[in-house]
């Protein structure tokens, strides 16, 4: 079985984060670890509290990872500091790590900012430039572009200018009342545009998160990135059209919705 790592906040309400993203990768086949960045107090209305891991010890789950279950894939999420970046970044080059899928988490989608300001520039000079891919959303890849988002040439032309200047592929992720459900993947040769059936729904808790790990599990399965993406993209439509409907504001996706089994079955 292959093995994929996610490098992210906790979500005690289980929808976004590491909870979201190991339950990403169970459904799509692979060995899912965690090193936990921080703990939220957080719900489907919001962010309520951040308590950042201590680096020394960050640093010291991910030598218990990399000395023990090599991953085949990274996944990097939430990491709201400078000082958390940098054991990272020196951590995924000292291990050598490979098939890197960043999420560049600065917002979550209940509108909370979970990225410090000084961290911003930590992320773009250590984490990007490790990336095979990062997974902005539009007000995200607003702020590594530096430049509005108005239209699909916008997208192409931000996703462009972010690859050339960290050295990495861009997956522009539409949706934010743009462009449909439609992202654009930029590998520094072509563009890839990839179309969404946008999913009338509002339990989008933890899409970005989701995504991104199902990439991850993807490349850690041996597939090229346009092929991982595809399968990810599919597969974060069928848990959005799942239905699942928990909460009081934006809820959850059913991250199962296509594990079927005894186990699964209710007792009547």
């Amino acid at each position: 079985m292959k093995t994929v790592l996610t490098i992210a906040g906790s979500d005690c309400s289980g929808g976004a984060g590491i909870q979201a993203d190991l339950k990403t990768m169970l459904a799509n086949g692979v060995y899912g670890m965690s090193a936990v960045t921080a703990l939220t107090a957080q719900n489907t209305t919001g962010v309520y509290g951040i308590m950042e891991a201590d680096p020394d010890f960050l640093a010291a789950q991910l030598d218990c990872i990399f000395t023990d279950i090599r991953p085949d894939a990274v996944k990097t999420g939430m990491v709201s500091s400078s000082e958390l970046i940098r054991v990272i970044g020196s951590k995924l080059k000292e291990y050598g790590a490979q098939h890197i899928v960043t999420d560049p988490v600065m917002v979550s989608t209940s509108g909370s900012r979970l990225l410090k300001e000084d961290a911003v520039e930590a992320l773009k000079t250590v984490l990007l430039p490790m990336a095979q891919v990062i997974t902005p959303n539009i007000p995200e890849a607003e702020v590594l572009a530096e430049m509005k988002i108005q239209s699909a040439g916008d997208m192409e032309r931000a996703a462009e200018k972010i690859c050339r200047e960290y050295g990495c592929a861009v997956l522009c992720k539409g949706g934010h009342s743009l462009n449909d459900a439609n992202d654009l993947l930029y590998d520094g040769k072509e563009y890839t545009w990839f179309q969404g059936r946008r999913i009338s729904t509002s339990n989008t808790h933890g899409t970005g998160c989701t995504l991104s790990s199902a990439i991850a599990s993807n490349l850690a399965k041996g597939m090229n990135l346009k092929e991982a993406v595809r399968r990810a993209k599919n597969y974060i439509s069928g848990a959005l059209a799942a239905g699942l409907d928990l909460g009081k504001g934006s809820g959850p996706m059913d991250h199962g919705f296509a594990v079927k089994g005894e186990y699964e079955e209710e007792i009547r």
